[in-house]
């Protein structure tokens, strides 16, 4: 079984204006609305590549409500963890004049000591222990920054593999407590390593490093439209993006951690669970806001990748 845990989940409102302008009222489109965060997302995107997992998330207030509400519409297995506090509302708007998008985050509620415990508490009672733990996404105020630390340590417990897609001082509690997959971008990468870096070796030798100290066995370093680099101890690989029209790239690196350990725990080997995550988040930049990727644009772009490899050969 997959498991995803989202502490700080949102509900994203979508809509449109002609142009953004300071000081005046701003008569907007109608808004559409998705469930957000990491986690989320990594299980809505398993559940349309064909899979199941269990969205394990906090949940407040009305936008909590909301959020069972959404999940339940798209039949997303999920189990909420009661908070005090309102779960957040993030905004995104588009300007069509320009067709420039900007996205506005919330923090999140602010977590008293019982919020995060009990998110911990929730975890370790599962009665089907997972094979895979996924942590992604950010921390919300008051919540410690060792959490994903602590989530690492419980997994462990089940001898469950734990794949981590954070940032900040979360990723590297995380990564000090010893993962299986880290996905960071290459401003990540520099974060947890201590040092800058320039170019494909450069990012090699930071991953190396990370895996040498023991805090990870494998790094995913996204690339964006470029694919990602794929670093084991048995080497480094380069393994390139499809060329997709691009509509949008939010939930692009959601569904690559998606396609990633869907595959994983149907017993793909790493390289082409690897590929087809990065297949994943081709189709996801394919669609509309939010809409993470669909599974026959995965499976055909998946083919593709593999035409070409052979091809390669």
């Amino acid at each position: 079984m997959i498991v995803t845990l989202t502490v700080n989940p949102s509900v994203d409102a979508s809509t449109s204006i002609e142009k953004v302008v300071p000081d005046h009222k701003l008569r907007c489109r109608e808004a559409s609305y998705k469930p957000g965060g990491g986690g989320i997302n990594v299980s809505r995107a398993i559940r349309r590549l064909g899979g199941e997992s269990l969205a394990l998330y906090a949940s407040g207030g009305l936008h909590g409500q909301l959020l069972h509400h959404m999940l339940e519409q798209e039949g997303v297995r999920h189990q909420e963890i009661r908070i005090s506090g309102q779960t957040r509302e993030n905004l995104i708007v588009v300007e069509e004049s320009t067709g420039q998008q900007f996205r506005f985050d919330m923090p999140g509620p602010h977590f008293i000591e019982g919020d995060w415990l009990q998110c911990l508490e929730q975890l370790k009672a599962l009665t089907e222990k997972p094979t895979y733990v996924v942590a992604s996404g950010s921390l919300p105020p008051g919540c410690p920054a060792d959490f994903y630390g602590r989530v690492v340590e419980t997994a462990k417990q089940w001898n469950a593999r734990v794949i981590v897609d954070t940032s900040g001082e979360a990723l590297q509690y995380a990564a000090d407590a010893g993962v299986y997959l880290l996905k960071p971008n290459a401003r990540e990468l520099e974060e947890l390593v201590g040092h800058g870096i320039a170019g494909d070796e450069e990012l090699k030798a930071a991953a190396l490093e990370l895996i040498e100290q023991g805090r990870t066995e494998v790094v995913v370093v996204s690339l964006g439209g470029q694919g990602a680099l794929l670093i084991t101890r048995e080497g480094c690989e380069h393994l390139n993006a499809p060329e997709v029209q691009v509509l949008s790239v939010v939930g692009a690196g959601d569904s690559l951690v998606a396609g990633t350990v869907y595959s994983l725990e149907r017993g793909r080997p790493l390289r082409e669970a690897v590929q087809f995550g990065i297949a994943s988040g081709s189709a996801a930049v394919m669609n509309p806001e939010r809409e993470l990727c669909k599974r026959e644009d995965t499976e055909r772009l998946f083919a593709e990748m593999k035409e070409a490899d052979e091809a390669g050969r």
